[in-house]
């Protein structure tokens, strides 16, 4: 069974629509299972979307990740917004 999904903050929203508005490559840091190490992939933002009330992005490649697994995109922290 999933984890419940926890919204990303709004101001950090706004930077992942930037990128995908753009077209702006960056890099992603996410982790996707508690106690491992996180994880980058690097690609261009092509939709931001909600699939059953859970946040996404999907890359221009294909790889889709669930928005409350993103800890930083470049050199932005999740973390550092509210």
């Amino acid at each position: 069974m999933a984890t419940a999904y926890k919204p990303i903050s709004c101001s950090f929203y706004d930077e992942l629509e930037a990128r995908a508005t753009t077209g702006q490559p960056c890099t992603l840091t996410y982790c996707t299972e508690p106690d491992t190490p996180p994880s980058t992939y690097h690609g261009i933002i092509q939709d931001l979307y909600i699939h059953d009330k859970v946040e996404y992005l999907r890359l221009q490649d294909g790889f889709e990740l669930r928005l409350d697994n993103l800890l930083a995109v470049d050199d932005k922290e999740l973390r550092n917004y509210c």
